[in-house]
């Protein structure tokens, strides 16, 4: 039998043809050569292979190549000589499992975590800091320029180097450890190897804060003693499902807040009507009603010790619990009881100089409130920096009027607020807008507004309902727009009103590249071009990367 092998341009294999031969029930499978030289076999699965690790796939693997048949094998890093075994065999590559570094590569490292291939977090964690940038910094370059279509020479002449982390390791200011059991029937947590929900037992984090060990063997060792059981995801069964641990790096305050499945009863004196209230001083969220009667139950066995010895972690501020009794993969439910302490912590994020070497504070500051359910950036430090390079691509003057699509609880929006005449932020998920409302005041912020909705709905209805004036302008039309979307970009929709509102400028902050690439696509070809280029490294040992471009309009 004979068929046309296609391969990825990408891969640059020079193979014609394939032939698969069927002897006594088994297939060999070989390519012949497109310059016509002897046929080559192609390796299947259990196959050991010896390979020399020669460049890196979008998710970190190390690819090498046998006679020019690719494979792709993770934890493996450029430079590496290594032996593998086949795993899975395609007609045009084939992924192997690392067996063994006959020689290491200058690049490689030794990994802090030992369980950094087990848990699959940490893609990079054996590549030096150094490389990783590189590895970063090449990934936006290629996918602006094979997604896009944009030529090497006109984003080499556009993008500035990638700003990296002072401390690559306990950045992470947020982390979500799911509950469970080992094969022994012990309770564990951790997080979900690589592609599965089997839990990899680890309360040593090296990418969260160092207060997250401490926190969880407290949890555990309650659980343990008071026989609270964990959940069980194929019986929807099981007490605890999730502990979400968050950190105020700039105010050391620390909350816990425990996801129960746990089905509540309403009191049946309880005036439903009366569930929050705001104090008016602090703009703090008091319990009312409801959350006092549910503040006084035990939600859990031995509540009262438990919050006793959390208590005392240097910097707990917030111990609360959210009730999900959903059986899906969504780790937050909507009933949050705050047991001990306030409802929320606050965190502090410095403007910074980024044209000063070291990128030094100018002064300006702002203070958030995070509750449990808050979208809040990962990476604090480099937060600062990546909202700064946005600040300094809007290029504000005080005159300008600003929205903020995709806003949050209005972090980047209130950054352009001090620089900016008016700023409008807009985001569908209700308590962030009513998170981004209370920064603004509690930041004494006056001219911004936040808008509830889909960016792709709120945008075009603006658009359509406020009209235009004969000069094109309307109240609230914007010179300048910023869009922080998720990973799957912007929607058409979006990104047709944009080109429609004609904004002097846009900044586009992005963590995926791939989909960056796309949506500038649409803007460039719509009357747009691109103006600088800056990646932040917003996630160490990962192959995550954030991106921020500024993109004026043409003949401005």
């Amino acid at each position: 039998m004979k068929i046309c092998a296609v391969l990825p341009a990408c891969l640059e294999v020079n193979f014609q043809i394939l032939i698969e031969v069927r002897t006594r029930g088994c297939i060999k499978t070989f390519f012949k050569r497109a310059d016509g030289n002897k046929m080559d076999f192609i390796y299947k699965k259990n196959d050991s292979v010896t390979v020399t690790i020669e460049d890196m796939g979008t998710e970190g693997e190390g690819i090498g190549k046998v006679d020019g048949f690719p494979l792709f094998i993770k934890d493996a890093v450029p430079g590496d000589v290594v032996k593998a075994k086949v795993i899975k065999s395609k007609k045009n590559y084939a992924y192997a499992r690392l067996e063994k570094v006959i020689t290491p590569s200058p690049f490689r490292v030794e990994p802090k975590c030992v369980y950094h291939r087990q848990c699959g977090g940490c893609q990079l964690q054996t590549l030096s800091y150094e490389r990783q940038l590189e590895f970063k910094q090449q990934k936006i370059s290629n996918n602006l320029i094979r997604i896009g279509g944009f030529s090497p020479e006109y984003i080499e002449e556009r993008m500035d180097p990638i700003i990296g982390m002072e401390e690559p390791f306990r950045y992470r200011n947020k982390a979500q450890y799911p509950v469970g059991k080992n094969r022994d029937g012990d309770i564990i947590t951790g997080f979900y190897a690589g592609r599965t929900h089997t839990i990899i037992a680890n309360t040593e984090c090296y990418l969260g804060a160092a207060e997250n060990k401490t926190i969880l063997d407290i949890i555990l060792k309650h659980m343990r003693r008071f026989h609270i059981s964990s959940y069980d995801e194929t019986t929807g069964k099981g007490m605890v499902r999730h502990i979400l641990i968050r950190k105020g790096f700039t105010s050391g305050q620390i909350m816990v807040c425990l996801v129960l499945n746990k089905n509540m009863k309403k009191h049946p004196e309880q005036n439903a009507g009366q569930i929050m209230e705001k104090d008016a001083d602090s703009g703090m969220r008091q319990t009312s009603s409801e959350t006092e009667y549910y503040c006084n139950k035990e939600f859990i066995s031995g509540q009262d010790i438990l919050l006793e010895e959390l208590a005392c972690v240097k910097g707990m501020t917030s111990v609360s619990v959210n009730i999900n009794t959903e059986r899906t993969n969504v780790i937050m439910g909507k009933e949050i009881y705050t047991l001990w302490g306030n409802p929320v912590i606050s965190d502090t994020i410095h403007v910074r100089d980024m044209q000063r070497a070291g990128y030094p504070f100018t002064g300006k500051e702002l203070t958030f409130h995070i509750s449990p359910l808050s979208f809040y950036q990962i990476n604090p430090v480099q937060t600062e920096k990546l909202y700064s390079v946005a600040l300094e691509y809007a290029q504000l003057t005080g005159e300008e009027t600003v929205w903020d699509l995709y806003c949050g609880i209005g972090t980047i929006s209130l950054f352009l607020a001090s620089n900016a005449k008016k700023v409008y932020g807009v985001e569908v998920i209700p308590q962030a807008i009513e998170d981004a409302r209370e920064n603004a005041k509690r930041n004494n912020i006056q001219n911004a507004e936040f808008i509830l909705g889909k960016a792709e709905e709120v945008l075009p209805e603006f658009y359509e309902r406020r009209g235009r004036f004969s000069e094109g302008y309307f109240h609230g039309h914007p010179d300048v727009i910023v869009v922080d979307p998720p990973r799957k970009g912007c929607d058409k929709a979006c990104l047709d009103t944009m080109l429609k509102m004609k904004p002097q400028r846009i900044v586009y902050v992005s963590c995926d590249s791939a989909t960056l690439a796309r949506d500038l696509k649409v803007l460039c070809d719509g009357g747009y071009e691109i103006r600088k280029i800056r990646g932040v490294d917003q996630f160490g040992m990962t192959v995550h990367v954030e991106c921020v471009v500024g993109i004026q309009r043409k003949h401005i």
